[in-house]
């Protein structure tokens, strides 16, 4: 007597052996081959500016260029960092990007729980309407910005760098969003418990959001760290300059030409403190931005 055949064994795509097993594999070889690729594409500017961050000066015009420097030497960062005053650049950018951060993080969780929870009239037009702001350039809105806060005195101040990116339509909408994903019933047994919207909010509901604090702190946090645009408008006192205005100087640092070992070892400066955070918050980002989108 012949044995039955097993369960699901002629099924395509089914089991080992149908027409599933026999793409999946070349799928899964051509999505990693992709995604390898792209890895690679990323990188290669990322190792160039290493590299070039190592050459001495009179190597930056050898043809064809060298991707590994032949003498590699750390006299560029040595150069960047006489300058300017390096220790005062780098307190004033964590400074300007930690208070932007914390700003934003509370300014941010407040409208994005009123948008989420409280009920009054026109609250969805002007969520949208919020929301619209997020197409619009900032060199759309920077003149009247500026305006703005030279009229406050906050010209050349950390106030001005820091007070008008604390308000994020990006923000409030993550915050929406997750908030949006609690059950209510949290807060519906602290309400019966006698505790106040504010209590709910800062007891109940801000202790749960860790994964969207997580990441939107990390977005704003290196959105500020970044920005060049805005500091270069409202800052000209060498004093309260910021990392990335302090590196755009080293371009017309030396008459005749740009020293591209500097810019570049300059660069590595600024990058490596932003990939170190990334790399340890990665896991609260992806949880943030998971859970974010789980609900509209």
């Amino acid at each position: 007597m012949t044995a039955p055949k097993a369960a699901g064994a002629g099924r395509v795509g089914g089991r080992p052996g149908g027409a599933g097993a026999r793409w999946g594999g070349p799928r899964r070889l051509g999505t990693t081959l992709l995604i390898v690729l792209g890895a690679a594409t990323m990188l290669v500017p990322i190792v160039w500016m290493l590299s070039t961050s190592l050459k001495p000066s009179d190597a930056m015009l050898t043809l064809p260029p060298r991707l590994i420097p032949e003498h590699p030497t750390l006299a560029p960062y040595g150069a960047v960092v006489r300058a300017f005053p390096m220790v005062r650049v780098f307190v004033n950018s964590i400074a300007v990007a930690a208070a932007t951060t914390i700003g934003q993080l509370v300014l941010s969780s407040m409208a994005g729980y009123a948008f989420a929870r409280f009920r009054f009239r026109g609250r969805d037009v002007l969520f949208f309407l919020y929301l619209a702001t997020l197409m619009m350039p900032l060199v759309v809105t920077v003149t009247p910005l500026f305006i703005i806060v030279r009229h406050l005195g906050w010209a050349n101040s950390y106030a001005g760098l820091i007070v008008p990116p604390m308000f994020s339509a990006f923000g409030t909408f993550l915050m929406r969003q997750f908030f949006l994903d609690l059950p209510r019933e949290l807060e519906e047994a602290a309400v019966i418990d006698g505790a106040s919207t504010f209590t709910t909010f800062a007891r109940i509901m801000v202790p749960l959001a860790g994964p969207a604090f997580a990441t939107l702190g990390i977005f704003s946090f290196m959105a500020s760290w970044n920005s060049f645009l805005w500091p270069l408008l409202i800052v000209s006192d060498r004093a309260v300059m910021t990392l990335p205005l302090a590196l755009a100087t080293l371009q017309g640092l030396y008459p005749g030409q740009t020293q591209w070992n500097l810019v570049m070892a300059g660069t590595v400066i600024s990058v490596v403190p932003m990939i170190a955070v990334f790399l340890v918050a990665q896991r609260w980002v992806i949880q943030g931005i998971t859970a974010s989108g789980l609900k509209g």
